[in-house]
């Protein structure tokens, strides 16, 4: 069977979860080949080797660190060159689509960026993408060369599947350009204690509605009674209500959770775009005609002040 680069995504050898998803993805099409760089590198082969990756290709240098992009552009390319996959995946990040973008003009590739699946087709992997702010839902292949595709976090399930995970070391030999943007400091962001926005599988957002930074509590206790991550509107964003890290939307961040629930949110485009691909939807919100009704699953109309406090006292009654 033909094999699929996945590129790993990891901090110091823990791998995240969207990587453990591509490998289900790459399963589907081929027999996966993990490629993980950095300090660490050597550390993620157990997992990656549970989860369906025949081998994991690892190199570890400074440059990984100390410059931005191109020195992991150049090992990727290091693995596609020693492999000759029949398609590579990324985690649709802001650096995994750099580097894909960059490996594809490179190899002289298609690529297809946000995916929300992936599939093996007749003439090649087939991907599935929502289109024009979320409207629309596509199926797309790469029509020339090696296809390179970014994949969304929460676009497919985490299922083990053990293979060889056969460690071997890659040898890269860094261009001219892969010194060209140093790294001259880190600021460690500082924890919530919270799932990641763009990977939790739940996520509760607040918008317009909750009229004010001192509230917002309210969708953090729901939050954390479900486990999940804190979103926000662009209105609340701009407001100052809340930190633009948390931003949902076509100017903040693209998510694609199990649940989504919006709170006080009108459902404005712009924040469609952000969250439309979610699995299941809640809306509460007090305006029966509110935009954001026409795509849920699920819509409670009435004041968030009342039911959001309900909902979170019932759920934690459940849990106890």
């Amino acid at each position: 069977m033909a094999e699929v680069l996945v590129l790993v995504d990891h901090v110091d050898g823990a791998v995240r979860k969207p990587t453990l998803e591509l490998l289900t993805l790459a399963r589907r099409i081929g027999d996966p080949v993990a490629v993980a760089l950095g300090a660490g590198a050597e550390a993620t082969a157990a997992v990656l080797g549970e989860h369906g990756a025949v081998r994991v290709l690892t190199a570890d240098a400074a440059e990984f660190a100390e410059y931005l992009v191109v020195p992991k552009v150049d090992a990727l390319q290091a693995a596609f060159d020693a492999v000759g996959p029949a398609a590579v995946l990324l985690v649709s990040s802001a650096e995994g689509k750099e580097i894909a973008a960059r490996l594809a003009l490179r190899v002289g590739s298609g690529i297809i960026t946000d995916a929300t699946d992936v599939e093996a087709g007749e003439q090649g992997p087939v991907a599935t993408q929502a289109a024009f702010a979320a409207s629309y839902t596509t199926k797309s292949r790469v029509s020339r060369g090696v296809p390179v595709i970014t994949v969304k976090p929460n676009s497919a399930p985490v299922e083990p599947a053990p293979a060889a995970g056969a460690l071997e070391a890659l040898a890269v030999s860094f261009g001219g350009t892969a010194t060209g943007t140093k790294v001259t400091g880190r600021t460690p962001r500082e924890s919530t204690g919270r799932p990641e926005l763009t990977e939790a599988a739940i996520v509760v957002s607040g918008g317009r509605g909750v009229n004010g930074a001192e509230n917002f509590p309210l969708i953090e206790a729901l939050a954390d009674s479900l486990g999940a991550a804190v979103g926000a509107s662009r209105a609340a964003v701009d407001a100052g209500w809340y930190p633009h890290t948390s931003q949902v939307g076509q100017t903040g961040k693209s998510v694609s959770p199990q649940l989504y629930i919006a709170s006080g949110i009108s459902g404005a485009i712009q924040h469609r775009a952000g969250m439309q691909t979610s699995k299941t939807i809640v809306a509460i919100n007090k305006d029966a005609e509110a935009p954001i009704f026409e795509l849920v699953d699920y819509g409670v109309v009435g004041d968030l002040f009342t039911v959001v406090p309900q909902l979170t006292e019932e759920i934690n009654t459940r849990k106890g």
